[in-house]
This record gives structure tokens, C-alpha cells and sequence, in this order.
């Protein structure tokens, strides 16, 4: 599905990225961890495109990534759902609204709005907070809302950057199973983490990074740095 090939990566001269090839298969769950500075945020924006590799290519499918442009560009990103760590939920609208505001953003009608805005809150257990506001809502809560705006308008790929980095032992709990469900529906989810717990109960793939590069990638593997 998403394909890197001897990608570099340099910004005023330092290197960033160095050598990286990894393949992510449709339907996979993958961890990608390391410190801070490691080349993890490097990689996730040359998936979305906000960046170019130096040298190399990175591939969705069959087709580089950095080779698209206007409505093709526009197509590949659709395919993705982002959750960030600090939610970035519309603080005047309630987490329908916020919902249904990407679902607006993407094209889709009222009546797919009514529709999947409610099942997508249900299915990340939340439907009974529909029509309140951010401030109305916990940390966990907040992200969940994330989570569903991430998914609604049915991506093939979910990058959740840091998703449970501001919240407690159990908020992070039901975050990971909530991610964990979604992959099971078929969606390739792309995780980056430093939480050693999460990913040693997650029993799945793992990429660890290091200084730009690749140091180990474990098909059933825990956090060792």
C-alpha cells in the first residue's frame, strides 16, 4: 500500500531521514516509534505529502505520492484520517458539528450526514455526547470525537500521531482498543507513540527509528530503544 525506496531526507544540510525502506500492507496496524527527533514526524509528512524526499520515492499503491498534483493530490489525501494529539476539535461546534463538518468539507449530503455522524459516535462510544460541546467533554472524550471525525468519511488509512500523548492510563486504554477495532474493520492504521505500554500490549507491528533511520522493524514487537 504505501512504499518507501531508499528515501533521504535533508533540511539545511542535517539529515532527517536516511535509507528508509519499509513497506505498510492494506489492512496492517503498524507502531512507528523513537525519542524525539528520531525522523518519526519526517515520515508521517512524507505520507500526507506536506513534504518531498530529498532522494527516493515513497509510494501509495502503484503511484509516487510526490508526483501528484491539484485533484489527483486532492484524491490520495481523502484517503487518509488524521488524529493529532492535542484533538484540534472546533471549539464553537458540538462533536456532531465537528463531524459533520468534515463530512461538509468532503462533499458528502445532508442526508449521509445524518446518517453516518451517528454511527460513527456510536462506534467509538460516544453517542450520547453527540450535541455537546468540547469544553463539555473529557480528554478522552475529545479524542474519541477526534478519532470519529477521523474515520467518517471512510479512509483507507488512519495516522494517529501521538493520540493518547495527553491522556491517563485509562483514556489511553480505550483510545488503543478503539484503534485496534478500527483496523479490524480494514482499515491500515499507522501509529506513532512513545508509550512503551501501548505498544507492548498491542502485540503488533512495530518500526523503531533512530537518527533518520530504520533500526528495527519486528513483525510482533515492543518498545526497546
Amino acid at each position: 500500500m504505501i512504499y518507501f525506496e531508499d528515501v533521504h531526507k535533508e533540511y539545511k544540510g542535517h539529515k532527517i531521514l536516511d535509507s528508509i525502506n519499509i513497506a505498510i500492507e492494506k489492512g496492517e496496524l503498524v507502531s512507528i516509534v523513537g525519542h524525539s527527533g528520531a525522523g518519526k514526524t519526517s515520515l508521517i509528512k512524507l505520507i500526507l505529502a506536506e513534504e518531498k524526499p530529498s532522494k527516493g520515492k515513497v509510494s501509495f499503491q502503484s503511484k509516487s505520492i510526490h508526483g501528484l498534483s491539484g485533484n489527483p493530490l486532492n484524491e490520495y489525501r481523502r484517503k487518509i484520517g488524521i488524529v493529532f494529539q492535542d484533538f484540534r476539535l472546533l471549539p464553537n461546534k458540538t462533536a456532531f458539528e465537528n463531524i459533520a463538518f468534515a463530512m461538509e468539507a468532503a462533499g458528502k449530503t445532508d442526508h449521509d450526514i445524518k446518517l453516518d455522524v451517528p454511527h460513527v459516535l456510536d462506534l467509538v462510544d460516544l453517542k450520547d455526547k453527540m450535541h455537546n460541546f468540547p469544553h463539555e467533554l473529557s480528554g478522552g472524550e475529545k479524542q474519541r470525537v477526534a478519532i470519529a471525525r477521523a474515520i467518517v468519511n471512510r479512509p483507507e488509512i488512519i495516522i494517529a500521531d501521538e493520540p493518547t500523548g495527553n491522556l491517563d492510563p485509562v483514556n489511553t486504554y480505550d483510545i488503543v482498543q478503539i484503534l485496534k477495532k478500527i483496523n479490524d474493520l480494514g482499515t491500515t492504521v499507522i501509529l506513532t507513540t512513545h508509550n512503551k505500554g501501548v505498544i507492548d500490549n498491542l502485540g503488533k507491528r512495530v518500526i523503531t527509528m533512530d537518527k533518520g533511520k530504520v533500526i528495527r522493524d519486528d513483525k510482533s514487537g515492543k518498545y526497546i530503544i
